[in-house]
């Protein structure tokens, strides 16, 4: 289905040709319409599916119709993330090239120029609203921002702003809102606690759902079983004979993302790292040089899972396994976007394993597993079952010392009596032997006490 199939206006399609958007995508060729219709929707699909255009497009050609206030917000947009607000603000820059429709983007991070901008965008009433949550409800208690005549309010990637706790934050904006509004929710999977907002904030919404929370078919998973002491050579094997440009490697600690992307600096990689302690500004110059092929790898966290703008990456590298599934999907869902080809390829050590199987299981397919390089050793076997075993047994487990011996036991664990009764102290048989009647002994520890002085000398017993 193409776009020219809808009845959108000329604007729109002007955009779209000048942006080279054709073929409509799954989930824009099952929504757009019914958003053109004024239905509340549920889109549900995996990452870099188009969801984005899927909203805006019907919002914009709506506004674009006109017959909303023109002083008045009258779209937010909610993003879980800054770096997402920052994508659907650029899409929306270019959908709205030859419309006199204005947007503003509004997250945390930024300068006072930044914010001084949000705050002139919402006192003119900009017509779109992109927004992180916390930043909104910020504007919202110090008065900076009216949205009681908004017409439609969007929740893009709805279940990563509940994976962040937002959930609070969401019902006290939908609260701002008027109830009279056409409500859209965009989610790559659809948990219990995504139906209850749905409950609360939709009005007998449709529900669209794809392929749920599965990778691009694209996409060329791949996986090396590995100790962890061989994943810094299996990397520079993967690029002995390839460029290393185009490639997003991801950890899940930000302590781990500045550890490898000093060990890949070393190993002569052009490197920049992601993580939560950069700043806006910094943040931004990692991503403009990263775009304009300065930077070969990015080492980054989670945070660059979702909501980055970059369609031609080639390769992604998880160099740990994440431990829930859907972040593994998002995670290898940066490569073959908009159609395109790419590979993932995860390291898995023998701790990892379990998870990995659970990823297998979950996507429904056994990845592949390729060899790792003579020259690093001997690699382990892929053995989940066998790995999770081990884990079971917990603090039973007995360790083993250098030889493989176990370790002696040891703790305040209760003595236990002896078991040869014939053998008794010498003094104790002594006692028998002269007739004196033994006294039974105290379960409680006597205490020494030093006898008293008395005119310094000690007192004497008779």
């Amino acid at each position: 289905m193409y776009f020219t199939d809808f009845d959108l206006e000329d604007e729109i399609l002007d955009a779209l040709d000048a942006m080279r958007f054709e073929e409509c995508t799954p989930i824009q060729e099952q929504t757009i319409q019914p958003l053109l219709d004024g239905r509340d929707l549920i889109g549900v699909a995996q990452t870099g599916t188009g969801k984005t255009a899927a909203y805006l497009l019907p919002v914009l050609n709506k506004l674009c119709q006109g017959g909303y206030p023109e002083d008045a917000i009258n779209c937010v947009i909610m993003a879980p993330t800054r770096e997402l607000a920052q994508q659907i603000d650029r899409q929306l820059e270019g959908f709205t090239y030859f419309m006199p429709v204005s947007g503003v983007a509004v997250y945390g991070g930024n300068d006072g120029q930044r914010y001084e901008q949000e705050l002139r965008g919402m006192a003119k009433g900009a017509d779109i609203i992109v927004a992180t949550p916390g930043r909104l409800i910020s504007h919202i208690n110090l008065g900076n921002i009216d949205l009681s005549r908004v017409s439609f309010f969007i929740l893009d990637e709805a279940d990563r702003m509940l994976d962040m706790g937002f959930y609070n934050d969401i019902m006290t904006i939908a609260k701002q809102l008027p109830k009279n509004r056409q409500t859209m929710l965009f989610s790559a999977t659809m948990p219990e606690e995504i139906r209850r907002l749905a409950s609360n904030i939709l009005t007998d919404p449709l529900q669209v759902t794809l392929a749920l929370a599965k990778p691009a078919d694209g996409i060329t998973q791949q996986a090396y079983i590995c100790h962890e002491g061989q994943k810094p050579g299996i990397i520079k094997n993967i690029f002995k004979n390839e460029s290393s440009d185009r490639v997003i490697l991801f950890a899940s600690r930000k302590t781990k993302v500045k550890e490898i992307s000093l060990m890949l600096k070393k190993q002569g990689f052009n490197v920049g790292e992601m993580h939560s302690d950069l700043n806006q500004s910094e943040r931004d110059e990692i991503m403009y040089r990263y775009k304009s092929h300065k930077i070969e790898i990015i080492v980054a966290t989670d945070i660059l899972a979702r909501g980055i703008d970059i369609d031609d990456i080639r390769i992604v590298i998880n160099y740990d396994v994440p431990r829930d599934c859907d972040d593994y999907i998002h995670r290898i869902g940066r490569t073959a976007r908009a159609g395109t080809t790419g590979r993932a390829i995860t390291f898995v050590s023998e701790e990892d394993q379990p998870f990995f199987k659970q990823i297998e299981d979950f996507i429904e397919q056994d990845v592949p597993k390729i060899a790792v390089p003579e020259e690093l050793g001997e690699a382990p076997a892929y053995e989940p079952k066998k790995e999770k075993e081990k884990k079971g047994v917990g603090r039973n487990k007995q360790k083993k010392n250098n030889n493989g011996k176990p370790y002696a036991k040891r703790g305040k664990g209760k003595p236990q009596k002896p078991q040869n009764k014939e053998k008794q102290p010498a003094e104790k048989q002594q006692a028998e032997g002269n007739g004196e009647k033994q006294k039974p002994k105290s379960n409680h520890r006597r205490r020494y006490h030093r006898p008293k002085k008395q005119n310094g000398e000690n007192k004497k017993t008779e």
